[in-house]
């Protein structure tokens, strides 16, 4: 395969050139493809900078030569699907997006990644986390069963709804830009067979080489409690050492088998989450631990 243009600066402020793009998508490539395979993707090319950029048709990449053939095309960020190309309304996982509203950050993301995560595991659900590479973080929950896109996009929404009526102050499930000033928005709609989200190891175009990273909860733990932005900030580097070290954190992605509960419809203008609240809630004083809970988490957020 022919490559060109290898010394081409890409990201200035790091002297990041396509050389080292390549580099690094060779080497992240055991970790990636499989996240990639068989799942349609888009691309963004930045012919002149990361700001120059056009959407291109949906590919597959199963390979490494197409992995290569991408990264020579200066196409920076990968956006697979959440389904496969073989079954194209069948996700094989849920997707939140935690965006933070300024001056809210990706520390305020991992105070919410948290709540997230608390939820899921009263249902019995194991989720996962990575870096956006860019703001904030995302939460992922593998399926790998049937399901549908209107049951996880349905089931998705009564998670941000109910998050947001239980952390008004500090979470938004709304699109609305002016009412996500300080705020984490759960971006509940990426759950869509016409969206894609970047995926894990990719690239982003930003004005250093961040990667949408793997992390663990105790690192997530860590960065809300110590309260440092730099604990969820990720380089092409510090992601190929971590693999090294840390293996595919994102491994379970790709086999393990959960089956989301069946919630019954909740009305777009009704109290977001009351099935869902009431399936997933402890039998212990819920509304006394809630209370307290919240009044903590204000505190905290203030900080």
């Amino acid at each position: 395969m022919t490559v060109s243009n290898l010394e081409k600066v890409l990201y200035p402020s790091a002297g990041f050139t396509k050389r080292k793009i390549i580099d690094y998508y060779v080497r992240v490539a055991p970790f990636l493809l499989p996240h990639l395979a068989g799942r349609p993707l888009t691309m963004k090319r930045y012919l002149y900078s990361r700001h120059n950029r056009r959407t291109l048709e949906y590919i597959l990449v199963n390979d490494l030569p197409t992995l290569v053939w991408l990264a020579n095309l200066a196409s920076l960020e990968l956006h697979p699907s959440l389904a496969r190309a073989e079954d194209l309304n069948r996700p094989t996982m849920m997707v939140f997006d935690l965006d933070p509203g300024p001056p809210a950050n990706v520390v305020h993301c991992a105070q919410v990644a948290l709540w997230l995560r608390e939820l899921f595991e009263r249902f019995g659900l194991q989720s996962f986390a990575k870096t956006s590479g860019s703001k904030g973080l995302q939460i992922y929950v593998p399926l790998n069963t049937a399901t549908t896109y209107d049951a996880t996009k349905g089931f998705a929404h009564a998670v941000a709804r109910l998050l947001a009526e239980s952390h008004p102050e500090q979470v938004v499930s709304e699109m609305k830009k002016e009412v996500r000033g300080g705020k984490v928005f759960i971006d509940w709609s990426q759950n869509d067979e016409h969206k894609t989200t970047v995926s894990v190891y990719s690239l982003r175009a930003r004005e250093r080489p961040t990667v949408s990273t793997p992390v663990t909860w105790e690192e997530v733990e860590e960065a809300w409690t110590k309260k440092k932005v730099e604990k969820l900030v990720f380089e092409a580097g510090q992601v190929l050492e971590r693999c090294d070290d840390m293996g595919d954190l994102f491994a379970p992605l790709l086999t393990l088998e959960q089956k989301l509960p069946k919630l019954a419809p909740v009305a777009a203008d009704g109290p977001a989450g009351v099935q869902i609240a009431a399936v997933a809630e402890p039998k212990q004083s819920p509304a006394k631990k809630s209370k307290s809970s919240t009044s903590r988490a204000k505190a905290a957020w203030k900080r």
